[in-house]
């Protein structure tokens, strides 16, 4: 299936999404909008091209920071010595019922990474907070590295994402 990921559109067919989690199907029914019309966040659709109203999955992304102290201290001496650091958030994921299982999951994420590493937005991580065992499970095969102290929260250093999206352009 040939996908089109676009900015929310208020046309976009949000009522019929339904992908298992309340929170998120509820987020997409009643406030995505609004949060993209505040600038809180970037909602991007998936929506299959031949039925570009139809969305098959979303996600968010915002603007945020993380107390340097959270980056493994490995990493840590790598970085600038200010108190936090800037970030971008998948702050959602999520995938209709009727195609899961199929990698879209994955290729949500990696238009979230490319989205990402366009823009001129300076940020030196990217984060997410898993909302359970499942997804930490799949965020951390998609190479992600869990925080300190938050085993549900998972980063990845912005060169690793551009490493990821430069090997899969080719």
């Amino acid at each position: 299936m040939k996908l089109i990921f676009e900015p929310l559109r208020s046309t976009m067919e949000r009522a019929a999404f339904a992908c298992g989690e309340p929170a998120l199907d509820a987020y997409l029914h009643r406030q995505a909008r609004q949060d993209m019309d505040r600038a809180f966040a970037t909602v991007i659709a998936a929506c299959a091209y031949t039925d570009p109203e139809k969305i098959v999955g979303y996600y968010t992304l915002n603007a945020a920071s993380i107390p340097l102290t959270d980056i493994p201290e490995d990493a840590r001496r790598k970085m600038p010595r200010y108190s936090s650091i800037p970030a971008v958030c998948l702050g959602r994921l999520a995938v209709s019922r009727e195609h899961q299982g199929k990698h879209m999951g994955t290729l949500l994420l990696i238009d979230a990474l490319a989205r990402s590493c366009r823009t001129e937005l300076a940020w030196a991580v990217f984060f997410v907070e898993a909302k359970h065992d499942r997804a930490g499970d799949f965020y951390r095969k998609m190479m992600f590295q869990p925080f300190q102290d938050r085993p549900n929260s998972f980063w990845m250093h912005r060169k690793q994402a551009e490493a990821i999206v430069a090997k899969l352009r080719g």
